[in-house]
C-alpha cells in the first residue's frame, strides 16, 4: 500500500461541499488533499456539438456514475427482496470533478425554520398527536439565522438568477412572499418565464396564488462572482438538466469554487480515487486518514490527515461510513441505531395540457425557466389540518427543453407507436405545456438504509439497501398538489388534459428526483443524530459529514442550497475554531 504525506484535511469527494470546503481551508493555509472518484473535466467536455449529443449524455447518462461498479439495492418493505439499481431512472448520482453540479438544474433554494424546528412548530401549531407515531421528525438544530449570510454567500459564488420577495423584513410583490429575511437582492434577475411561465403565472395570479421566478443558477445576464469567475449569459439551449454548459452559464463546482481551490498551492485534487474507508486509530475515537484505490492502476493508497471529512453525494457518505464501521446502523424493529435512518426521497404530480392554438416553442428553454409557486410549502398560514399531512409542496411549470428524443407528448388515447403516433407527436410536440408539484417526503420508521446482504461492488463490498416507499402523508400531499394543478390547468381551458394524479408508491424505474436526503441525519444530541449542526460527528471528533446525508427529512424544496450554506458554515468554525483547539465542538 502507498501512504502519503498526512495533510492537514482529505476531502472526500469533489462537488460542491468538496470544492467549498478546498477552497476555505487552503485559502487558510491549510493543506488539503480532495480526492474524487470520477475523473476530471475539460473544456472539450462541454463543447459543441458533444454537449448537444441527446442519445449519449440525456438517454445513455455519459455523466452519470456506472451502475456496475457500485449502486444501491432498492426495494419498497423490508419484507421484500432488494434487486440493484442497475439501470438509472429515479434519481440520477454524477461522476467526476464537480460531482451532479456538472449537470443539475441549478434550482436553489434557502430552506427556512418551517424546516429546521420542523417538530416544534407543527407541535405548536397543531399539537403533538397531529404527528403520526411512527414519523421521525426532529428538529435539525440549526436556525436560518444562522445560515442566512451563507445563503447569501452561495448565491453570490454560484451566480443564481431569481426575484427576491423579502428583503430585510421588506415583502416584494413579484419575489417569494414566503421566503425567509434575506439581506441582499440575488446577483441577478430572473430568467425569462417563456410562454408556458406566462400562462401559469397569470392564471395562478388570478387564483389569488403567488408564483414568482423558478431561483436558480443560470445566469441571465453576463456576470463574474466575487473570486473573479466570469459566467456566461444563459443561451436558453435546452440542454441543462443532465447536460454540461456550453455557455459557462450554470453554476457549477467544476467552474467556480474548484478552480479557485486549484489555485492555492496547499491543496491538490487526486481524480480516479475511490475511498473504501475511513481509518481509526486503536480507540476507535479518531480518523487517522482515508484508504483509497486508484482506479487506473488499481494501487491501494492510504492518505493521512488529521481531519477528515466527507462529502460525497449522500448515499455514498451513508454508505462510506457504513463500510468504515462507524456508528451502530439503524433497525427498524428496534429503533436501535442511527446510521441509515430517516432516508427520505421526494414526491410529487404533474399534469400535460395541449393546445390547438398555442405554440410553446419547448426547444428553447433552460433548467430555470417558468414560474413557480411556494403557497403550500414555505407559506406557514397555510393551513395542513384539513388535509392531514406535514410539509408540502411547490407548484409550477417544468418546461425545460424539447430535445427530440426526450419529449413527445401525446394526448390520453393515441397509439403508443405507428404512423399515428407519429402524426400527434409531430402535432402536439409545440403546443403543450406541463404544470408540476414537488413535495416533501417525511422520514418514517419503515424507510431507511442499511447494508445488502447478497450483493456487493466492484471491490467486493456489500452494496447499500434502500428500503422506501411513500406513506400516507406523502400520498395526502401528492393528492393535494394534484388538485392544485388541476385546477390550475383547467383555468387554462387546453384543449385536452392528461390530469395529475396522485403518487400512490415509489418506482425506481421513471426519473422523479435526484434528491436523496437523511442516513447520517444531524442534531442536538448523539441520542437523537450521528453529527451535530456542524456536520462533525458526535463519536470521532476529527470526522465531519457534508451533504444532503445530513437532513433529517426531505422538504419540497431543492437541497443544494442548505447543502451548500451549511459547509459554508462548518468551513468557519472549523478554520477559526476547531484548529487552535480540536474536539468537540458542540458538548451534549
Amino acid at each position: 500500500m502507498k501512504t502519503y504525506k498526512e495533510v492537514d484535511v482529505v476531502l472526500v469527494g469533489g462537488g460542491w461541499t468538496g470544492g467549498i470546503l478546498g477552497k476555505e481551508f487552503s485559502e487558510a493555509g491549510m493543506t488539503v488533499v480532495c480526492l474524487e472518484r470520477g475523473g476530471p473535466h475539460t473544456a472539450d467536455d462541454f463543447s459543441v456539438p458533444r454537449m448537444r449529443d441527446e442519445l449519449a449524455v440525456g438517454q445513455r447518462m455519459s455523466m452519470m456514475v456506472n451502475t456496475t461498479d457500485n449502486t444501491e439495492t432498492v426495494r419498497n418493505k423490508s419484507a421484500e427482496t432488494a434487486l440493484p439499481y442497475r439501470r438509472l431512472g429515479s434519481y440520477l448520482m454524477g461522476t467526476g470533478v464537480g460531482g451532479a453540479s456538472t449537470h443539475w438544474n441549478g434550482h436553489t433554494w434557502r430552506w427556512n425554520d418551517n424546516d429546521f424546528q420542523i417538530r416544534s412548530k407543527y407541535e405548536a401549531k397543531y399539537g403533538k398527536h397531529y404527528i403520526p407515531a411512527d414519523m421521525t421528525i426532529q428538529d435539525w438544530g440549526v436556525t436560518y439565522a444562522e445560515l442566512e449570510p451563507y445563503y447569501d454567500k452561495f448565491e453570490k459564488v454560484a451566480g443564481i438568477s431569481a426575484k427576491a420577495g423579502n428583503v430585510q423584513g421588506r415583502k416584494i410583490a413579484g419575489g417569494n412572499v414566503f421566503e425567509a429575511p434575506r439581506r441582499n437582492e440575488y446577483p441577478m434577475p430572473p430568467l425569462v418565464y417563456g410562454y408556458a411561465g406566462d400562462l401559469f403565472a397569470e392564471a395562478a395570479g388570478k387564483m389569488g396564488y403567488h408564483p414568482f421566478p423558478r431561483p436558480t443558477a443560470n445566469a441571465s445576464v453576463p456576470y463574474t462572482n466575487p473570486d473573479g469567475v466570469k459566467f456566461g449569459e444563459c443561451q436558453y439551449c435546452g440542454h441543462c438538466e443532465r447536460f454540461g454548459c456550453e455557455a459557462n452559464a450554470k453554476g457549477g463546482a467544476q467552474m467556480t469554487v474548484i478552480p479557485a481551490a486549484l489555485r492555492q498551492s496547499t491543496f491538490e485534487l487526486r481524480t480516479y480515487a475511490w475511498v473504501t474507508k475511513v481509518e481509526r486509530d486503536a480507540s476507535g475515537k479518531k480518523a487517522t486518514g482515508v484508504t483509497y484505490t486508484n482506479t487506473v492502476t488499481g494501487e491501494e493508497c492510504f492518505q493521512p490527515a488529521k481531519l477528515v471529512v466527507l462529502c460525497a453525494f449522500g448515499l455514498n457518505n451513508v454508505h462510506l461510513m457504513m463500510l468504515s464501521g462507524i456508528g451502530e446502523i439503524y433497525d427498524p424493529v428496534s429503533g436501535k441505531g442511527l446510521l441509515g435512518k430517516n432516508y427520505c426521497y421526494q414526491t410529487g404530480s404533474a399534469a400535460m395540457l395541449f393546445f390547438e392554438d398555442k405554440h410553446f416553442h419547448p426547444y428553447m428553454a433552460t433548467a430555470g425557466i417558468g414560474a413557480i409557486m411556494d403557497d403550500f410549502h414555505g407559506n406557514w398560514d397555510f393551513d395542513r389540518a384539513p388535509f392531514g399531512f406535514v410539509g408540502g409542496s411547490t407548484v409550477g411549470t417544468a418546461m425545460y427543453g424539447g430535445r427530440p428524443i426526450q419529449w413527445h407528448p401525446t394526448p390520453a388515447g393515441t397509439p403508443a407507436w405507428g404512423s399515428a403516433w407519429k402524426q400527434e407527436t409531430a402535432k402536439w410536440y409545440d403546443r403543450s405545456m406541463n404544470i408540476t408539484a414537488t413535495g416533501t417526503v417525511m422520514p418514517f420508521r419503515g424507510n431507511y438504509l442499511d447494508l445488502d446482504p447478497t450483493y456487493r461492488n466492484r471491490f467486493g463490498a456489500p452494496l447499500m439497501r434502500m428500503t422506501f416507499d411513500y406513506q400516507d402523508n406523502e400520498r395526502k400531499i401528492s393528492a393535494h398538489s394534484a388538485d392544485v394543478i388541476n385546477r390550475i390547468a383547467a383555468a387554462l381551458n387546453p384543449t385536452h388534459l392528461s390530469k395529475a394524479t396522485a403518487r400512490q408508491s415509489w418506482s425506481s424505474v421513471p426519473y422523479q428526483s435526484t434528491h436523496n436526503t437523511g442516513g447520517t441525519i444531524m442534531g442536538t444530541h448523539p441520542g437523537n443524530s450521528v453529527t451535530n449542526k456542524y456536520g462533525q460527528v458526535w463519536q470521532v471528533d476529527n470526522l465531519f459529514i457534508m451533504g444532503a446525508s445530513l437532513f433529517p427529512h426531505n422538504s419540497a424544496y431543492n437541497p443544494t442550497g442548505p447543502v451548500a450554506a451549511i459547509a459554508y458554515m462548518a468551513a468557519d468554525i472549523i478554520k477559526n475554531v476547531y484548529v487552535k483547539q480540536p474536539g468537540k465542538l458542540i458538548h451534549a
